[in-house]
């Protein structure tokens, strides 16, 4: 399957030209009356390029020569000529400013339009989607690849005024005189051509740096969010080598592009000035034929001096096409992508405080391959099962089990294949978003915290939670004697993905996020893994009862591991190969199940083994100054 990149490269001079028109009709059809006064001010600004050509010839043949043959010159006259030269400046200024306003405006409306679009569809998208999509490459889609796509608009304008101005040139030329127009209707053509040559041997070059660009973006942001492993695992020297490789193939592709402008541009300097040399050869032996006056040869030798640098605004539009191709393909493969999950129109009522029941009824769920032509893993196959109101059921099973997969399918993170998955008797994908997000709350295994304050990441500007919601979450989260202990408490930054604190600290606080909307259902994945087990059995036994706040307590469904925290579950959920083996209480399937036994007895055992290795730590203290925390409470 080709690449964005790949397949602009591959596609002829005449596909991507093609391609880049669709791409800039779009930006018309999106933002019309922006264009329409970038245009008109490019026109007004064309317009008196080709009038101010004439008015200079009527000064040097009217006004100049005379004068010098005189050996004089009128006063009424000189200040006649350069009021004129001064209403056609300021008129070109206008249209400067409008052009120029307009296209930029233009331009970064779009920009601004679909970053916002693309960082929408993300969020649309479900997170099988985003498994297959690498976070630098979908980075890249919403900044670099946006950019590009929208590029071209900066020089539309005034390319299009450009034509204007062009085809008024040439009309003019015929109006003056047939072989100096044959001399504008060999440079003029001759302009396009190169600049479509230009294009075509751009192409492959924008796109291949195009791609390059995300995949520095990717690799550098897996280098940096894995900066944890890279240090500790002595990999700073690979993970340099590994980017440089890529930052320089990147840096050749930007050279080979700034080498091929190095060639056309002069060449495209030159073919207006040899246009001017040949206006003055065959314009002087007209001259001498008496076909035309001294004005209109300054006039048309003007007019091919000041067409140079407008004639290149069309060279700048068809040289960024390959590039606007390539970004749009990118951007578009994001907008154009399937898979997101609809909601439904159904509410459960906001105002009922009690516990919620949720129920599996043969629920199959596979993930799809990261290649269209590998056949998709089965996780889950026929699982059933219900978390009645106000109870706590425990999942158990060994890693690959499906745990974590029926934590995402409780909160409509994916759907499943087959079957149901529901709340309070109602399907999840019948429910709106704002019913489900009040409804459940996931805590998952990996805690992420913003880079903001306490409060912020707790409340996430949730209306009707009050600092008395926050502290009553941080009690029961087992959370407030940290946080009270903070520099600046609820207002303490916690640094990018929570760096000032340990990994308990922060597991906490994610949890108290969850319990400052007063769930009806609380999913928690291994969700307290960094904790300490005396506080891990605080916080479930707080869970299982009513909170501090004197709300009713919420349903539980936790995937677990400690013995201490399975034992407190109403029932056990056990799971081998994404189906249920056995279900009951702790004590039974311990007594029944040989593989339950097992497991928890081999998790049993890990945690003392771990317990012994560890030097005794405080619970709340911050983490080391390099920022690499141990993943566990000291």
């Amino acid at each position: 399957m080709l690449t964005a990149g790949e397949s602009v490269a591959s596609g002829t001079s005449r596909d991507v030209l093609g391609r880049g028109f669709a791409v800039l009709g779009r930006a018309i059809r999106e933002q019309p009356r922006i264009f329409a006064v970038a245009v008109t001010g490019s026109v007004l600004f064309g317009g008196m390029v080709v009038v101010s050509a004439y008015v200079v010839g009527a000064v040097v043949g009217d006004v100049v020569v005379p004068a010098v043959a005189r050996g004089s010159v009128g006063v009424a006259t000189l200040a006649l000529a350069a009021a004129a030269l001064f209403g056609i400046s300021v008129v070109r200024v206008v249209g400067i400013f409008g052009r120029r306003l307009g296209a930029g405006y233009m331009q970064y409306r779009l920009q601004a339009d679909y970053r916002r679009r693309v960082t929408r569809r993300y969020l649309d998208l479900p997170l099988s989607w985003h498994h297959r999509n690498a976070t630098g490459t979908l980075l890249s889609n919403a900044n670099s690849d946006v950019e590009a796509a929208w590029f071209p608009i900066a020089p539309l304008p005034f390319a299009v005024g450009t034509l204007v101005m062009l085809v008024g040139a040439v009309a003019s030329l015929f109006a003056t005189d047939w072989a100096l127009a044959l001399v504008g209707l060999t440079v003029f053509p001759a302009l396009f051509a190169l600049n479509v040559v230009y294009s075509r041997r751009m192409a492959p070059r924008q796109a291949r740096a195009q791609r390059l660009r995300a995949e520095v973006s990717g690799i550098a942001h897996e280098s940096f969010d894995g900066a944890l492993v890279v240090k500790t695992m002595g990999r700073e020297a690979q993970e340099t080598a590994r980017f440089a490789g890529r930052a320089g193939e990147l840096r050749d592709a930007l050279i080979a592009v700034g080498r091929l402008r190095g060639v056309f541009d002069p060449m495209l300097e030159t073919l207006p000035s040899l246009g001017t040399l040949a206006v003055l050869v065959v314009g002087a032996f007209r001259l001498r034929q008496g076909a035309i006056s001294v004005t209109e040869l300054v006039s048309v030798a003007f007019l091919f001096t000041v067409l140079a640098f407008p004639v290149r605004a069309i060279g700048w539009v068809l040289a960024e096409m390959p590039r606007s191709v390539a970004g749009w393909d990118r951007v578009r493969r994001v907008l154009d992508a399937t898979g997101e999950m609809p909601y439904g129109d159904q509410e459960l009522d906001p105002a009922d405080p009690a516990p919620a029941t949720l129920s599996f009824s043969d629920v199959r769920f596979g993930y799809e391959p990261a290649e269209a032509h590998l056949p998709g893993t089965e996780v889950l196959g026929e699982v059933t099962f219900t978390v009645p109101a106000g109870r706590t059921v425990a999942l158990v099973g060994p890693t690959g089990a499906g745990k974590s997969t029926i934590a995402s399918l409780a909160v409509r993170l994916v759907d499943p294949a087959a079957g149901t998955v529901a709340l309070d008797g109602v399907d999840v994908r019948r429910l709106t978003a704002a019913s489900l997000a009040r409804t459940a709350a996931l805590v998952a295994q990996v805690p992420f915290v913003f880079d903001d304050t306490v409060r912020a990441n707790i409340t996430l500007d949730r209306p009707g939670i009050g600092d008395e919601d926050v502290w009553a979450a941080l009690r029961l989260a087992e959370a407030d004697g940290f946080v009270a202990a903070l520099p600046d408490g609820l207002d303490t930054m916690v640094g990018e993905r929570g760096t000032s604190l340990s990994g308990g600290q922060r597991q906490r606080l994610t949890l108290a996020r969850a319990l400052a909307g007063r769930p009806r259902l609380l999913v928690l994945d291994d969700a307290t893994s960094a904790v300490d087990p005396r506080v891990e059995a605080a916080i479930l036994a707080g869970l299982r009862a009513a909170d501090r706040s004197g709300a009713a307590a919420t349903s539980i469904l936790v995937v677990a591991y400690r013995r201490a925290t399975i034992a407190l579950a109403d029932e056990v959920i056990y799971l081998e190969q994404g189906r249920v083996v056995a279900r009951g209480t702790h004590t039974d399937l311990l007594a029944t199940v040989p593989g339950y036994a097992d497991l928890v007895t081999a998790y049993e055992q890990a945690e003392v083994e771990r317990s012994a290795e560890e030097q005794p730590y405080d619970e709340d203290v911050a983490p080391l100054p390099s920022g690499l925390e141990m993943e566990v409470d000291r």
